[in-house]
């Protein structure tokens, strides 16, 4: 076996192994998880999911962003059009579209008014648990047709189903570009270009997954889908570089111009959910807004270091 091909198979156990180990941390360890934290405990996981925030920002502006128009500009460089805006624009677009159609019908009225409650914030489950407060304890499940008195009762239920929607949509962006990293690994010709982006692309995804299952976590998704969502994700670099093992080096027009579209519209995804969802959700707080930026600006310069190698 050769020094190039020792170090594919190399890191394709290694990204498989270190993906599963970094985002199993925030999913198994109780530590991670915000539910019923006080004090300076919340207030270091709250300094930590800002963190995250950085580290996805960084993420969208100088790696997925990035490389995708530098692909894009090479494959349609013939065209005087701004093509690689204009398809990274279309993910944007296609995955709001597909959010504003699923919570329309999710949040759709399902029953006529009874008892002259107006039943138009109905929501889908049949309990919500309603919180206004972080440190109010003494606040239990509400029936939802109790609910819908509260004229603000839905906006709980939409935060959430907001949260849980575009985690969804991260987790898919991220895999999508996950599986182009393995391929760009799994492409090389040259021992040490091979090498080199294999540890960037590991450093890199340690801190990804880390804070993608942070996000999870804190988007309460369930336990199973949690474990499924990471398992699966572990499994994206390893397939797109075992993809480019097993695939010839020299790389037709037609397949590269197919993974620089789609690269594209990923790259929409990951822009609609950092700029709507994480970012949003971190600086809308009131809690330390101040020390939250400085975490967020923290997460965002150790990006921007790891993308002098990657």
């Amino acid at each position: 076996m050769d020094q190039l091909l020792s170090v594919k198979i190399g890191c394709l156990v290694a990204l498989l192994v270190l993906t599963l180990v970094c985002g199993l941390i925030p999913a198994r360890v109780k530590w991670f998880q915000k539910n019923s934290t006080e004090g300076l405990h919340h207030l270091i996981l709250c300094l930590i999911s800002s963190f995250a925030a950085g580290i996805f920002l960084g993420a969208c502006l100088l790696h997925v962003v990035a490389e995708y128009l530098t692909n894009i500009s090479d494959e349609l460089s013939y065209i005087n059009y701004p093509m690689g805006l204009l398809i990274l624009s279309l993910g944007f677009f296609f995955v709001l579209c597909i959010e504003r159609v699923v919570l329309h019908f999710c949040n759709h009225p399902q029953n006529p008014p009874q008892n002259g409650i107006q039943m138009s914030n109905v929501q889908c489950s049949s309990e919500v648990s309603i919180y206004p407060d972080k440190d109010d304890k003494n606040v239990f499940p509400v029936p939802t047709h109790l609910q819908s008195e509260d004229p603000h009762s839905h906006v709980h239920h939409a935060t959430y189903s907001h949260s849980s929607f575009r985690s969804l949509i991260l987790f898919c962006s991220l895999s999508i570009h996950s599986i182009f990293e393995g391929l760009a690994i799994g492409l090389q010709t040259s021992f040490s270009t091979a090498l080199e982006i294999a540890i960037a692309v590991l450093i890199h995804k340690g801190i990804i997954v880390f804070s993608l299952s942070l996000k999870l976590v804190n988007s309460m998704t369930q336990p199973a889908w949690l474990l499924t969502y990471i398992v699966f994700f572990s499994l994206m670099s390893p397939v797109g570089l075992a993809i480019g093992i097993g695939v010839t080096m020299a790389k037709t027009t037609v397949i590269s111009l197919v993974q620089a579209v789609l690269e594209g519209i990923s790259s929409g995804t990951f822009v609609y959910v950092t700029f709507l969802e994480i970012l949003p959700q971190e600086l809308n707080s009131d809690e330390k807004p101040l020390l939250k930026v400085l975490f967020i600006a923290i997460g965002f310069t150790i990006m921007a270091v790891i993308a002098i190698w990657a």
